[in-house]
């Protein structure tokens, strides 16, 4: 009985510590980039869209093509950092337990 006590005691810290992580991964930035910064997308890490740079020399009507291109080569950049810090944090969040082998969290 001791042992089942002992596991909803971490189920409870974990939950609350998921809860604090959720929220830090609101306020958490990331910034991607394309065409060697002249394009910088940054996102929040839980994936919301902050802020959108764009060079100026960019903005010519006959590169519009080149342009919608590497907003979303810097949107891409971004959001592959965010899955990084996220995938960091559960790493770290869940470090000890005993969670069976493929386990992942959240469910």
């Amino acid at each position: 009985m001791k042992d089942i006590m002992g596991i909803m005691k971490k189920a409870q810290e974990m939950q609350a510590r998921m809860q604090d992580m959720q929220a830090e991964m609101e306020t958490t930035l990331v910034e991607g980039q394309s065409g060697g910064g002249m394009v910088k997308i940054t996102l929040t890490a839980k994936g919301g869209m902050k802020g959108v740079a764009i060079d100026p020399s960019l903005l010519k009507e006959d590169e519009k093509e080149i342009l919608e291109d590497l907003i979303l080569a810097a949107h891409e950049d971004a959001r592959k950092q965010a899955e990084g810090v996220m995938e960091s944090r559960m790493k770290d969040m869940t470090a000890g337990l005993p969670l069976p082998p493929g386990m992942k969290l959240p469910f």
